[in-house]
């Protein structure tokens, strides 16, 4: 048989090609990873490293950290303004005990934010909790409302942490936490670039059309596909709290997400859909970048943490993303149990 000269040729290139394919793959898929130790930093359980400082007035800085960034050097930069009455520790989370307060066991931003980390493999995940002396962001923001800008350099002052980085900017924030918002969005005259996320987890209590957050929030998800918000709410309008209401139907977080919502949809356009299962509304603009949780609540209960705990802080930072809905559910079980901290 006459050997043919052009196929002994062809397969070993294919063969070749195939291989260095799989290893472009590979790499993708499992990016390098360096250790990088930050300036003041101190090692931490799960890989980790923190700083905590007081950043004036009356802030306190708690900075989570991976101790191994990867080459690319992109940094996840989260802001989350803690919710009324809470310390970073109890934000954080913990496995408690039968003498343990409960407000360790209500957020587990710890461990979803170790969840997230799986997810985002390529970047690295750092979390910045901000607790006001007060326990109390619109106390903090009315203390010093003749200082707006302080909002401002308290996040430039952080990101000069990280100037080495590839830094995109989360602000995220539970309860009351929302009015730290808020105030970064009034202090500016246009909300920056590189802020890529911004999510309310029942946190948006303070928005105001009048001072004009539905335009800058337009001009913003415009601007690049880049940007992304996330609203999670429930009908705290029927609630009731030793069998009474506790807010009004247009004070609570069901009447300013549905405000939020009208105000928006003039200038985007949603899709909603209802899951009669766990009575979740979803309303969702630009490919889900825009996308609004919204909780029924036949029952009237209380579920203005329950919305963090379960898995909350995991699908705030994922919707829109391929990765949403992956190895969890929204208003499911804990999907972050295996990386609770134990003290």
């Amino acid at each position: 048989m006459k050997p043919n000269k052009s196929r002994d040729i062809f397969w070993p290139g294919i063969l070749w090609l195939s291989l260095f394919a799989f290893f472009l793959s590979g790499c993708q898929s499992a990016p390098v990873m360096r250790a990088v130790t930050l300036p003041g930093f101190q090692p931490a359980p799960f890989d980790e490293q923190t700083i905590s400082y007081v950043f004036e007035p009356e802030t306190k800085v708690y900075i989570d950290a991976p101790q191994h960034f990867p080459a690319n050097r992109k940094v996840k930069l989260i802001f989350y303004a803690l919710p009324n009455g809470n310390t970073t520790e109890q934000t954080i989370g913990k496995l408690t005990g039968t003498n343990d307060d409960g407000h360790f066991d209500i957020q587990h931003i710890g461990a979803q934010t170790r969840f997230l980390r799986r997810v985002y493999s390529n970047e690295a995940i750092v979390v910045v909790y901000l607790e006001s002396n007060q326990r109390s962001w619109p106390a903090w923001r009315k203390k010093h409302a003749l200082q707006p800008n302080l909002v401002l350099q308290l996040v430039d002052e952080v990101k000069k942490r990280f100037s080495n980085f590839n830094v995109r900017v989360t602000l995220s924030a539970h309860s009351g936490g929302g009015s730290e918002i808020f105030g970064f969005i009034n202090a500016e005259q246009h909300i920056p670039d590189d802020v890529e996320r911004i999510a309310f987890l029942d946190a948006n209590y303070a928005y105001n059309e009048s001072l004009h957050h539905k335009e800058k929030l337009i001009e913003w998800l415009r601007d690049s596909n880049r940007h992304y918000l996330s609203v999670l709410a429930y009908n705290d309008a029927v609630a009731l709290l030793n069998g009474t209401n506790f807010v009004s139907a247009t004070g609570g977080t069901w009447g300013r997400t549905h405000a939020m919502l009208k105000d928006l949809g003039s200038e985007l356009k949603f899709t909603s859909q209802t899951n009669a299962a766990t009575g979740i509304e979803t309303y969702a603009a630009l490919n889900g970048r825009v996308e609004f949780l919204l909780k029924e609540n036949p029952d009237q209960k209380i579920f203005h943490t329950v919305q963090v705990e379960r898995n909350g802080f995991i699908q705030s930072l994922l919707s829109g993303t391929p990765h949403e809905g992956q190895d969890y559910i929204y208003f499911g079980d804990r999907a972050y149990t295996n990386w609770i901290a134990t003290n």
